[in-house]
């Protein structure tokens, strides 16, 4: 699509603020006026349409599309999401250790033991860490007490929540940038820890970098999203 519009603006509304194409509200793909409850985030997607080149790229504006599906997507059930969600609590990366090689493992010790221990103080619960990838359950309070956390979660927040979830494989992880216990890099180091180690053992190639690189843009649109939201 090329671009139609001069300038961008934004307008408060009920809920929040409207962006504004040459003075007409931006429409969701489902047609709901876009209406975003943070003024920094609402500033934030603003920038990317006035960002915008001669044509839309939906790749360079991801806060954009995060909104849209919290919109349309996440608003009308967010219960149904955020349960959505809470089942990766079910198979946590930070659960499924290597058992060699030794550097692997202390990687992973160094990376996830923080989190880990972070996430059993601050929901009082324990988890069932084994090694390799045979599936192992975890307690169900500790299934439901990290589900309970997505419950103030609002539908910009759970949208942002999202890929964080699911690029990351971690649930813990993506819970304690949302409370601001760890940055995004240290949350990025920890849901990457398996990919950089084998790229440094083996060597990286052009396509696996471009890869990483893809997922690390989503992972940290994703984060700068949820703290704007």
């Amino acid at each position: 699509m090329k671009r139609f519009w001069t300038s961008v603006t934004l307008a408060e509304q009920a809920g929040g603020w409207a962006v504004l194409l040459d003075q007409r509200p931006l429409k969701t793909p489902a047609r709901a006026t876009l209406v975003i409850g943070s003024l920094p985030l609402a500033e934030a997607v603003a920038e990317e349409w006035l960002a915008c080149g001669d044509t839309i790229d939906p790749r360079a504006m991801p806060l954009t599309g995060l909104a849209n599906a919290a919109v349309d997507h996440v608003a009308p059930r967010p219960h149904i999401f955020a349960n959505d969600l809470a089942r990766y609590a079910e198979g946590d990366l930070l659960c499924y250790r290597a058992d060699h090689p030794a550097g692997l493992v202390a990687a992973q010790a160094a990376a996830w033991d923080p989190l880990l221990a972070w996430a059993r103080r601050r929901f009082d619960v324990n988890f069932v860490v084994v090694t390799g990838i045979m599936h192992a359950p975890q307690p169900a309070e500790a299934v439901a007490r990290l589900g309970a956390a997505l419950t103030p979660a609002n539908p910009f927040e759970l949208a942002a929540l999202s890929p964080i979830v699911t690029i990351g494989g971690s649930l813990i992880t993506a819970l304690a940038l949302f409370e601001q216990a760890i940055d995004v890099g240290t949350a990025w180091d920890a849901v990457t820890v398996d990919d950089r180690w084998q790229l440094d053992r083996w060597g990286a190639d052009d396509e696996a970098l471009a890869a990483l690189a893809n997922r690390q843009a989503d992972f940290a649109a994703a984060a700068r999203f949820l703290k704007l939201a």
